[in-house]
């Protein structure tokens, strides 16, 4: 049940009309059962073979979260931290990196013994449950939370399996917290006609960014490029590079506000999930801004508990490293998603490295005095542009190897864009706009999107119906015969 999809508007205007309804009439409680009823019925629409799954992780983990709260002895509480992490990496492991395990296996047994490389249809997983990723780290670090006695566990098991199956966050994010969603869940639901309207404003600019940006730069301009590179020339590869660093912001970006919008007309918050990305100016402050729910759980529950920066520089390298090669597994089995982890890992591991020497290099009291480099804020705008333009482009160069199913078609794409050759009919002026909306709107000053947003808040309920009925226009107009799933969905 795709977010932009008439199905999904239909389902969404039944859970509203129905939840408030129930509120008024019925209760809070009544209410969250018929969240979580309509929560799990949206899980059971992708595949509803996999519906016990999520309800079993979240029932163990719910139960484990309360036996270690009552443990007092240190071992016991040990013993059933490390039985919820294998459990719940053990259910990811499987679904998800099954597959992939026995290819590899196979290929280094055909490497061995010059066999041809083949898995029985027997041996392997169909299609691994939908939202796996989310909702298993959502779930386990609700149980470290519990154990490091940064959260009471809680005494509701139906808020917690709504925590864990609430359907705007459930198939692609954001990864709300435990320590954030549940005590909305304890409270008197309300929706004030501010939170409404923004509800409706982030609902509308995400379909906007899903179906007018992302989607047309896929269908005719990315996916032709990543197909065949040989039949462009430098400049179109490039433009298709640029377009996927485009469309994948707006596509996952364009999905966080749906799930955002459709969450607070319910009543509930989620954080933010996204902060202009592609304005930052070294790859640390990237990762401060895109997806930020998941680089912010790996770094309190990998990068931290692996030591984080508490020891020696090369422990700290060693430490982000792992980090970003197990977060670019997470995306997906296949080494080009760990390859994109390691070109991050480096990454980061060279802007601590020159940040650090930097520091070393600054004389004593320059911080306090401003230096003589910092005497005209100016003069340094150039250096800034220029921090961004590289960070730009490193990200790009990585979504290559994100984009690309094999090696090969990354060289051939590298390859291509060497050739330096400038003809460009596949580039056509409206392609070239779109493509500069999406990637410009980045720079557009906060303020003047807090204006939008705000007068759209402030506006009468005719007048937000009527803008909505000119965005869905466009909509229809912009939108591909079959609706475009969301890249982060296959995650």
């Amino acid at each position: 049940m795709l977010f932009n999809t008439l199905r999904y508007a239909e389902f969404f205007a039944t859970v509203f009309v129905g939840s408030w309804a129930l509120v008024r009439y019925a209760g809070a409680w009544p209410r969250l059962v018929f969240l979580l009823l309509v929560s799990y019925g949206f899980y059971a629409a992708w595949d509803w073979r996999y519906l016990p799954l999520i309800f079993a992780s979240s029932t163990v983990d719910f139960l484990l979260a309360r036996a270690i709260a009552r443990e007092e002895r240190p071992r016991a509480r040990r013993a059933m931290l490390i039985a919820t992490v294998a459990l719940n990496l053990g259910f990811l492991g499987f679904f998800k990196y099954w597959n992939f395990a026995l290819e590899n296996a196979a290929a280094l047994r055909a490497l061995l013994t010059g066999e041809p490389a083949s898995v029985g249809h027997a041996f392997r997983v169909l299609l691994p449950p939908v939202g796996i990723s989310f909702f298993t780290f959502e779930s386990m670090s609700y149980v470290v939370d519990v154990y490091r006695g940064e959260l009471p566990p809680h005494k509701s098991y139906l808020r917690y399996l709504l925590f864990v199956a609430f359907f705007p966050h459930l198939v692609a994010g954001p990864i709300v917290r435990p320590r954030d969603l549940l005590p909305q869940f304890e409270r008197a639901p309300s929706l004030t006609l501010e939170e409404g309207g923004e509800g409706l404003f982030l609902v509308a600019i995400g379909l906007v960014k899903k179906v007018v940006l992302s989607d047309q730069l896929a269908l005719n301009l990315v996916d032709r490029v990543f197909e065949r590179p040989e039949n462009y020339s430098a400049l179109e590869v490039l433009a298709g590079v640029y377009g996927y660093a485009a469309q994948i912001y707006c596509d996952f970006s364009g999905y966080t506000d749906i799930a955002i919008g459709s969450a607070l007309l319910l009543g509930v918050r989620f954080p933010k999930n996204f902060d202009a990305p592609y304005k930052a100016h070294n790859l640390a402050d990237f990762w401060r801004r895109w997806h930020i729910s998941l680089s912010t759980w790996l770094r309190d529950y990998l990068y931290i508990p692996l030591g984080g920066n508490r020891g020696s520089e090369l422990a700290t390298y060693r430490n982000l490293m792992i980090t970003m090669l197990l977060g670019g597994l997470w995306h997906g089995a296949s080494w080009n998603f760990v390859f994109w982890g390691f070109l991050h890992g480096l990454g980061l591991a060279v802007t601590r490295a020159f940040q650090r020497a930097v520091q070393r290099r600054r004389p004593a009291g320059e911080g306090e005095r401003g230096g003589a480099a910092a005497s005209s804020p100016l003069s340094r705008v150039p250096l800034r542009a220029l921090c961004v333009l590289l960070t730009f482009h490193y990200v790009c160069f990585a979504w290559i190897f994100f984009r690309v199913p094999t090696f090969s078609q990354a060289v051939l794409i590298l390859r291509q864009i060497g050739t330096l050759t400038t003809f460009h009919p596949n580039l056509p002026p409206v392609l070239v706009a779109l493509l500069g909306v999406a990637l410009l709107s980045h720079y557009v000053p906060e303020r003047l999107y807090e204006r939008a947003r705000g007068a759209f808040i402030a506006a009468p309920a005719p007048v937000q119906g009527a803008l909505l009925f000119l965005v869905a226009i466009g909509l229809h107009e912009a939108a591909s015969v079959a609706a475009v799933p969301f890249v982060y969905f296959q995650f």
